[in-house]
């Protein structure tokens, strides 16, 4: 949702490469367009650091959908719409969104009992309906382009994702003694591809976003073969894994929308241009519910937990929360915490030890670290009988975005002076 979010925002399509330094002169068949410029204080230091306001963005170049040149005008912030304005703004507010349902979900489990009841169905749905708002921005023959144009780069990034994070989640639920529950729910997790939040907080991060754009989609059209078979080889030790039906369910409720938004886009874009201010509000809505459903699901048997350790002992409020923790449900918040920190910890390692630049670096630890936590509770709830296997990649969903927004502020205020790892340009 936040790729769409970062496509919407600039009124383009995925072909739309960011050129820092100064290009030689387009053809007169190009036009060039700037987005939300700013002007960067002056300062007296000169080794004073001023970083950039997060709406800043390089020059661009664009192609149409059709690989032609042709005019293409892109309104500053302050002539679109102001009710266009308000809904980006709304959606950039994913973590906040499910960090608040988490805290309902604890505090009142019974609010999102509505969706939980026509489970599996409505988490598949609220999936599909977050894919669908992906493809209706994505256009195949701009990705193509932009693929050809760096193929290195982007398999890197695909393989860190099915190997890091795959390792990472095998090694972690061993090291702590999961149950098996828990154990298959943190692989599967782990097996999962890059989540669409990595786009925007690359976006922050000032890294590579074409590169995170293009690396989202390539694992997400993987993990139809990938995420199953991983989850098999990892997990298949603890239960019995059905990789066909893995499969099956991914290419529905993933690869299908996709592939159907692709194809609304190119035949009836007068349509779906109306709709696509919306998706991105919508797409982050559902993921929310989504996530905060699982979670929810799992607080009641958590409380139960709760309440009867505070029954059976003495313990001082401190002791019980000591208890609490060190029990499933602190197993799982610490399990998600070193699963993402070594998807963003050795993501940024590995680019570094292969030569890759600041910017391209912090682009593969982050799309890396982010998972599709929502693709991990679809599967989870679909094709595991233990609820408690949904619980990592609920968590994940909370845990994931305050680490990811915590780690693209920071690196907001970190100059990446390396400038190798500029885009290149797509041409005709």
């Amino acid at each position: 949702m936040a790729l769409v979010l970062l496509k919407l925002s600039a009124s383009a399509t995925l072909g739309l490469t960011p050129f820092p330094s100064s290009p030689p002169k387009p053809p007169k068949s190009h036009h060039r367009v700037s987005l939300l410029r700013y002007n960067t204080p002056t300062s007296t230091s000169r080794f004073q650091f001023q970083p950039p306001k997060l709406a800043s963005l390089p020059k661009i170049r664009a192609l149409n959908g059709n690989g032609k040149s042709e005019p293409l005008h892109v309104p500053p912030e302050n002539e679109r719409p102001r009710w266009e304005n308000l809904l980006n703004t709304a959606a950039s507010l994913y973590p906040l969104y499910v960090t608040v349902g988490g805290i309902v979900a604890c505090l009142k489990p019974s609010a999102f009992a509505w969706f939980v009841k026509a489970a599996p169905t409505s988490y598949s749905l609220s999936l599909g309906l977050i894919m669908l708002a992906m493809g209706l921005t994505l256009k195949f023959k701009d990705f193509i382009a932009l693929f050809s144009q760096r193929p290195f780069a982007i398999l890197f990034g695909c393989a860190a994702q099915y190997t890091i994070m795959p390792a990472s989640g095998a090694i972690i639920s061993k090291i702590l003694g999961l149950s098996p529950s828990l154990s298959v729910g943190l692989i599967l997790l782990s097996c999962c591809p890059g989540g669409t939040a990595s786009n925007v907080v690359t976006l922050i991060a000032r890294g590579d976003v074409p590169l995170s754009i293009v690396m989202t989609v390539c694992t997400t059209l993987g993990a139809v073969l990938l995420t199953p078979f991983l989850t098999k080889i990892l997990a298949g030790t603890y239960v019995p894994v059905d990789a066909a039906g893995l499969s099956i369910s991914t290419l529905q409720v993933v690869v299908a929308p996709i592939l159907l938004g692709s194809y609304l886009e190119n035949a009836f874009p007068a349509a779906v241009k109306s709709v696509i201010p919306f998706a991105p509000l919508l797409a982050v809505l559902a993921s929310s519910l989504l996530a905060c459903s699982v979670f929810s699901e799992n607080v009641v048997r958590l409380q139960a937990s709760m309440v009867s350790t505070s029954l059976t002992s003495d313990l001082s409020l401190m002791q019980s929360a000591q208890t609490i923790l060190t029990g499933e449900l602190g197993a799982v918040i610490l399990s998600v915490l070193l699963l993402h920190f070594a998807g963003f910890f050795v993501g940024y390692l590995s680019a570094a030890v292969v030569g890759f630049g600041e910017a391209q670096r912090r682009a593969i630890s982050i799309e890396v670290g982010m998972q599709n936590s929502s693709l991990g509770v679809v599967l989870a709830t679909s094709h595991f009988a233990s609820t408690m296997v949904a619980l990592p990649p609920a968590m994940s969903a909370v845990i994931m975005n305050i680490m990811g927004s915590s780690l693209g502020f920071f690196w907001r205020y970190v100059d990446p002076t390396d400038s190798k790892v500029d885009s290149p340009k797509i041409e005709d």
